[in-house]
């Protein structure tokens, strides 16, 4: 699997768990923007994002382009 594929495959893996902790849960803002040290989604948002911008990076190498 390429690199890129690997990328999404994880980003999607990391949204259904999100998704289920939302509706088993609720999430408030906090919990997404500071949750307390051992929170289930502590690294979430910085771990989504570096993985989109990774992604984002990939698919500017294979274009040849720049962002």
């Amino acid at each position: 699997m390429s690199e890129k594929a690997d990328i999404i495959k994880k980003m999607i893996e990391m949204q259904k768990q999100f998704i289920e902790y939302e509706h088993q849960h609720g999430v408030e803002l906090n919990d997404y923007y500071q949750p307390t040290p051992g929170h289930p989604l502590e690294g979430y948002r910085q771990e989504f994002r570096d993985l989109a911008m990774k992604l984002l990076d990939t698919a500017h190498e294979e274009k040849g382009s720049k962002r």
